[in-house]
């Protein structure tokens, strides 16, 4: 059990987390255009390589979390981010950059596990709905927030900018997690929380869990199919962006702040969920989510003009917003090991990171001919996953 002192504490590490995250790993993509004539085809070959470490390392970082403190863990998170991107602001390389990307990359697997895992522990059915609620809006703010003024930062400050920002916050982070462990270790021994009694759970979760002759483990794996798919989509347009942006002849600043909007969607999505638990156990919100995500990333990344583009990621954004909150909520109410089951559910973020842009250099590479092939794949490959989510809903029990 995590006092309400701390757990105060780590939404400040989220929220700063979500900045700093968001300043380095999503405006890498510009730099890396500026400063290396980086092509569609190599922004998104560096994306499938992060997401291939980010696959593996959110699984060990959530058991490093689970076994050795989540506080220990996420000191070496920020400490890992914080070295690797202070060094990339240094160093001119496109192999070395290569390397900060893939470090800093495995030191962030062993911070959104533990952030996660923290928020949930000890918590039960009622009072989970409502810090996975503040969770969500703080790290989803703070990414809108993030991705709003990074364009600002790099017209203003320079390239350099999304190294130099990201590392102070970073030392800021470490050091604040230290003080909590120092406040932890003060208050004596953290025991992870016994394993949930559901005969002692609230009457409204189990009428929730009621809604659907689907078990609640059958939700969490949907849940889990849902979420990756949705950053194969996410990871899939994020590199695009730069190129985007100059097909629609928008500067870093407005390409900021127009290609945003999606994230404030998601942020409005996260608000209204947490309010309204309508949504638990109900597969047609789930399913519904998933086509309109599908149909988002479509738009944003064939958008000829700037409404179809704000217009594509307002519906992108809401599905998103849906999509995510279901694979951490039901990866929290379901399980007891937090620490394990939040590196799963941020494990499959990774699968999704990886697949979506490695999908699209495929394409490219085969059909070199046909610039929108690997977009077109990405979509495809998007709908079989609607169609997975679909026999885990259908499929009778063995």
């Amino acid at each position: 059990m995590f006092s309400l002192r701390i757990k105060r504490g780590v939404f400040w590490l989220e929220g700063l987390n979500a900045i700093s995250t968001t300043w380095y790993f999503y405006f890498i993509f510009f730099f890396l255009e500026a400063q290396f004539a980086f092509d569609k085809k190599t922004n998104l070959l560096w994306a499938a390589a992060l997401g291939a470490v980010f696959t593996v390392a959110a699984v060990l970082g959530g058991r490093a979390g689970q076994r050795l403190g989540y506080l220990r863990a996420l000191a070496g998170g920020f400490g890992t981010m914080a070295v690797a991107v202070f060094a990339g602001a240094w160093l001119e390389g496109v192999w070395t950059h290569f390397a900060v990307l893939l470090i800093a990359g495995a030191g962030m697997c062993f911070t959104w596990p533990n952030l996660e895992a923290m928020i949930a522990e000890g918590e039960n059915p009622v009072s989970l709905q409502r810090k996975l609620g503040i969770y969500n809006l703080v790290w989803s703010a703070g990414n809108a927030v993030a991705y709003f003024t990074g364009g600002m930062l790099l017209d203003a400050f320079g390239a350099r900018a999304i190294f130099f920002f990201p590392a102070v916050i970073f030392v800021g982070q470490l050091l604040l997690a230290l003080r909590l462990q120092w406040t932890a270790n003060a208050a004596g021994p953290i025991k992870p929380a016994p394993p949930t009694d559901l005969s002692a759970q609230p009457i409204s979760t189990a009428r929730e869990r009621r809604r659907s002759p689907v078990p609640p483990a059958v939700f969490m794996k949907m849940a889990w199919v849902a979420n990756p798919f949705s950053y194969v989509a996410i990871n899939t347009a994020v590199p695009l962006i730069p190129f985007l942006a100059g097909r629609l002849e928008l500067s870093p600043t407005a390409a900021g702040i127009v290609c945003s909007t999606w994230i404030f969607s998601r942020t409005l999505a996260f608000a209204l969920l947490w309010k309204w638990d309508g949504w638990h156990y109900r597969y047609r919100f789930l399913a519904a989510a998933y086509l309109a995500m599908v149909a988002g990333f479509m738009g944003i990344v064939l958008a000829g003009s700037v409404a179809a583009l704000i217009g594509a990621q307002v519906l992108f954004g809401l599905a998103l917003g849906l999509i995510y909150y279901s694979s951490l909520f039901y990866s929290m109410d379901v399980g007891d090991t937090k620490g394990d089951h939040g590196g799963l559910h941020e494990g499959s973020i990774g699968a999704g990171l990886f697949a979506g842009p490695a999908i699209a250099v495929a394409s490219l590479h085969f059909f070199p001919g046909a610039p929108n092939a690997g977009v077109i794949a990405v979509g495809a490959v998007l709908l079989v996953g609607f169609l997975l989510l679909n026999w885990l809903r259908w499929r009778r029990p063995a």
